[in-house]
């Protein structure tokens, strides 16, 4: 035989050199959940390891990460007051905007600091956007969503992410951005964000679950893949920065769609029940976390991720897994 492939494999030295995909710490963003109060740090039961912090108690954990080399985040605000309008989400004093302060009076450019923009856990049904006659109105919800990612960009915000998936919002927002001189102000669009069973326990953390009825009229349908596509490619021409997938899992082959008809750079959302799955296989003895989660992190990103969203960024720097 002439062609024999295994000669690339016969040791670690050879296979290390030839590895098509490789991984760095640079890609992974580590996401937290930040809530009203003092001293405050709440275990999230679905999802072990993970905690709901207090702005003090964020600035502390967030200074242990930065050790680590976890210099990315994504805030989630949790525990505001609920409206129909949903105005607590851009409100000067909400807890995001706090947060958002102390990390920048702390750290400054040491730490890169990405928002969440979204409706659902400061409106009373649970939507992601404005309910009238029990339908998420688009067009009435954009002003909502481009005041909240103005509120955080003032607060110095490197990023906003909007994930309420409303037809338009990217545009809305640039320009709501750049109207008040926050032209270095990136997005992050949740281009294709599937209406999925693997957000359960992220419904538990954020305390965001829809009131009644379901997201599938704005969130995509997970049997599209074209139509993530599509999404995407829209949300480029608004203005977009970064495309992200999200799920990651189960949504590979849609990170490489968007990969391939894409100049910009792809994230993937490695989401809360991909998370909890791994961490209760191995607290069982049923798997090996290590293995499961490196491969998981190299299946993203040889799929065509360039950044990974990921609540097990801290075990893989704490524990050497690279």
């Amino acid at each position: 035989m002439i062609k024999r492939p295994r000669r690339l494999r016969s040791n670690p030295i050879i296979r290390e050199l030839v590895a098509e995909t490789r991984l760095a710490k640079d890609m992974f963003i580590y996401p937290y959940f930040v809530v009203k109060g003092k001293n405050i740090i709440q275990p999230i039961e679905a999802m072990p390891g993970i905690s709901r912090f207090s702005v003090d108690e964020l600035v502390k954990d967030v200074a242990i990460g930065l050790k680590l080399g976890v210099n990315k985040i994504l805030l989630f605000g949790i525990g505001e007051d609920k409206f129909e309008d949903a105005h607590s989400a851009h409100d000067e004093h909400a807890v995001v905007v706090e947060a958002i302060k102390a990390l920048k009076k702390n750290f400054g450019n040491d730490l890169y600091i990405i928002t969440d923009v979204c409706l659902c856990a400061y409106t009373t049904h649970g939507h992601c956007g404005i309910l009238e006659n029990d339908y998420v109105q688009n067009d009435s919800s954009l002003e909502v969503l481009a005041k909240m990612a103005l509120a955080h960009a003032q607060a110095g915000a490197d990023m906003v992410a909007p994930s309420d998936m409303m037809d338009g919002r990217i545009a809305a927002i640039r320009k709501k951005l750049d109207e008040n001189n926050l032209v270095n102000t990136a997005i992050m669009s949740y281009a294709a964000k599937f209406a999925s069973a693997y957000y359960g326990p992220f419904r538990e953390a954020a305390d965001s679950a829809p009131g009644k009825g379901d997201r599938k009229s704005y969130q995509m349908d997970f049997r599209n893949g074209n139509e993530a596509l599509r999404e995407a490619l829209l949300d480029e021409e608004e203005g977009a920065d970064i495309i992200m997938v999200k799920p990651a899992l189960a949504y590979l082959d849609v990170i490489r769609s968007v990969k391939e008809n894409t100049l910009l750079p792809v994230a993937c959302y490695n989401v809360s029940a991909e998370y909890s799955m791994v961490k209760a296989g191995a607290k069982a003895n049923w798997i090996d976390e290590q293995k499961i989660v490196m491969e998981n992190m190299y299946a993203f990103t040889r799929a065509g991720a360039g950044i990974i969203i990921t609540y097990h960024a801290r075990d893989i720097l704490k524990n050497g897994w690279m």
